[in-house]
């Protein structure tokens, strides 16, 4: 009997070896109203404990008698220091019946090992435990000492700009709208700025429907604000912004470096909203609904829904999250319809389609929707037997790709870098990529109307090329299908 849902009927308790640890929870366990039975074989600690008006009795826990003046409790905990005798309780109370929920006191790996064997439900090693709530509390004061610093920034000024990535994310987004959050409940004035657009469907639902207000950096002065802020900015190779940066927090450590009076970077996370949110949690702010529903979906936007480089801090600032947030908004977010471009991106990419083993490239033409190509890409990910897909198009002067990967042995990220890395910008993750190649250094070919079919036919054979080399895949003996 080890679930938790079984263990919340059971309501009569015995602890077996009391010595400090055993006593403390005997202490919590008595204050919650539970019913406790101390067995404990020095006499003084036992008229100690009855003295606190606590139901203890004097018996060695490795007798059999033990086994048996316990036969009534439905969890039973032993924690004497002196592992052979908790094996010895171990083994006597499991002898007697199998229903018991046990928990026991080890004190190493090995010893654990041991009364696991022997029929242990949990095993403790207080060792451990010390070191978690230690590390724990350091966690904690870190975060204190941050948020205070943070505060402190903050406060220099009576407005704030926060600068999202280019062509902002939910994880650049969300992470914008809770430090706006944070700045206001301190009375500061606060905008988010972008460059680039918001092209995504599902990123635009995601603004849309929350009402986040974001303002192109274009039209914003930020001279007139007296303090800076970069989230989620680190992937830029070049630098974001020539003012000085005040506030510098992402989950990646920065291409440029920025001489921010604020840094948290954390690359032991998954998402920057975990960061915020754990800063929302410090400053202890009323979280509005719409601000919970954006972090929780930018956590689970930036670790594909919990698959992706998952921590176990971006899972407790979901749980967090989750009850404050606006499941029926997130859903909507999450399920846009399809656009007639789009639609007829995929419908290209899927005619055009080369596969080499379990890699998919695909030409989607000329596109105005540039976004739709990922939308694609991960479409032709779910075809059988594929692992990768990648997807490119042009608009404008620019070649556009999309890339997706459920390989784990490929980071497509690092493919799509040795591929196009020094003649474009490439950003993305091991499972998701994109890169802008400008089409004229490409081709070498000035672009006109009228050569526009040339320079697709020319663009078509050289990406297809460069990316199956950087799969590794080039020449294999994989099947190779155009359009079949």
């Amino acid at each position: 009997m080890s679930s938790a849902i079984s263990m919340a009927s059971m309501s009569t308790y015995a602890i077996l070896g009391c010595g400090s640890v055993g006593h403390a929870v005997a202490e919590e366990l008595v204050e919650e109203g539970k019913d406790v039975l101390i067995l404990d074989r020095d006499e003084g600690r036992v008229e100690a404990l009855r003295d606190q008006d606590l139901d203890a009795r004097t018996a060695d826990i490795e007798d059999e008698a033990a086994a048996e003046a316990v036969a009534d409790r439905d969890v039973i905990l032993i924690l004497s220091p002196d592992v052979e005798a908790n094996k010895a309780a171990v083994e006597n109370i499991r002898a007697r019946a199998n229903e018991k929920f046990i928990i026991v006191r080890a004190s190493d790996p090995v010893t654990a090992d041991e009364l696991k064997q022997k029929g242990a439900d949990v095993v403790i090693n207080p060792s451990a435990v010390i070191a978690d709530s230690a590390l724990r509390a350091l966690e904690q004061g870190e975060l204190e000492y941050k948020a205070s610093q943070l505060a402190d920034v903050l406060d220099t000024g009576e407005s704030l700009a926060i600068l999202a990535h280019r062509s902002p994310g939910p994880d650049s987004i969300a992470s914008a709208v809770a430090l706006k959050a944070i700045a206001e409940a301190r009375d500061i004035e606060a905008d988010i700025l972008y460059e680039g657009e918001i092209g995504h469907q599902e990123n635009r639902a995601f603004v849309n429907l929350l009402g986040i207000e974001l303002t192109p950096l274009a039209d914003a002065d930020l001279s007139g604000y007296d303090n800076l802020a970069l989230v989620d900015c680190a992937k830029s190779t070049e630098p974001v912004v020539e003012e000085n940066v005040d506030i510098f927090i992402d989950h990646f450590e920065p291409e440029v470096e920025y001489d921010a009076g604020f840094t948290d970077i954390r690359p032991n996370v998954s998402s920057t909203s975990t960061i915020l949110t754990k800063y929302v949690q410090e400053f202890d702010i009323s979280l509005p609904e719409e601000v919970a529903t954006a972090l929780l979906y930018g956590i689970r936007a930036e670790t594909l829904d919990f698959k992706r480089d998952t921590t176990p801090a971006d899972l407790t600032a979901a749980a967090y999250l989750y009850p404050f947030a606006d499941h029926d908004t997130l859903e909507q977010v999450e399920s846009p319809s399809m656009s007639p471009e789009t639609l007829d991106v995929l419908a290209e990419a899927i005619r055009n389609r080369e596969v080499k083993g379990s890699h998919l490239v695909s030409n989607a033409g000329f596109i105005r929707d540039r976004d739709a190509l990922s939308q694609a890409a991960q479409h032709l990910l779910n075809l059988e037997g594929i692992t990768t897909s990648a997807v490119f198009a042009i608009a404008d002067d620019t070649i556009y790709l999309a890339a997706r990967s459920k390989d784990i042995r490929m980071n497509i990220g690092n493919v799509l870098q040795d591929a196009f890395g020094e003649i474009g910008e490439v950003v993305g993750h091991s499972t998701d990529a994109s890169a802008e190649i400008p089409l004229g250094i490409f081709t070498g070919l000035e672009i006109t109307g009228d050569n526009r079919e040339t320079l697709l036919q020319l663009t078509e054979q050289a990406v297809r090329s460069k990316l199956f080399q950087a799969m590794g895949v080039e020449g294999s003996s994989g099947e190779s299908s155009n359009g079949s």
